[in-house]
């Protein structure tokens, strides 16, 4: 199956203090971390949306900004599916440690060209390690403009348009959408 991914970095990390990607779990850089996932997958093309940091920059890896700054993850996942020349577009925050390739493609497995997969559990989505395809780029744009920049508003017009299914966590999954927003966070990793 055809597919690009795209490592969401464009958050503030206003709770955290300092860049999330930057973070090192077990000697190594969340972003290097969260791309050595995404690489196991074999994408079509990869990307990071955000803002052009030195490394990523320096090491070669394709940045895109973000579609607008400092609206959350729409704009990275606009600014993504506008790159994408595949069918599906694979997004993962870089906030997610616990995350694995087993995990990504299984995701990919229940896809199709025209139809993503949203994880979710219990009465909310996780919409930030997920597939979307490229046809949810009009409602995405679409909720940019009207100022509407709420991942679970976007998720919830796209499965009611059938452009993506839900995927319902299992108890087992539930320890990989453990994000880190803040310090006392990673202590309880």
């Amino acid at each position: 199956m055809r597919f690009s991914a795209a490592l969401l970095a464009g958050g503030k990390s206003s709770r955290m203090g300092r860049d999330k990607a930057f973070i090192e779990m077990g000697g190594v850089a969340l972003w290097r971390r969260q791309l050595a996932i995404l690489c196991q997958l074999a994408p079509d093309e990869f990307f990071i949306a955000g803002p052009p940091h030195h490394d990523w920059l320096e090491e070669g890896l394709r940045v895109v900004a973000d579609a607008e700054e400092n609206v959350g993850p729409l704009a990275g996942v606009v600014a993504g599916l506008r790159q994408c020349s595949s069918p599906l577009l694979l997004v993962l925050a870089i906030d997610l440690p616990n995350m694995t390739a087993n995990f990504c493609r299984s995701l990919l497995e229940l896809s199709n060209d025209g139809r993503g997969v949203i994880p979710r559990r219990q009465q909310r989505f996780e919409p930030l390690a997920a597939i979307y395809p490229i046809g949810s780029l009009t409602l995405a744009e679409e909720a940019l403009r009207e100022g509407n920049y709420s991942m679970q508003n976007f998720v919830a017009r796209a499965l009611s348009k059938g452009l993506v299914t839900e995927h319902v966590i299992s108890q087992d999954e539930e320890p990989l959408f453990r994000n880190i927003n803040t310090s006392e966070d990673l202590l309880t990793l």
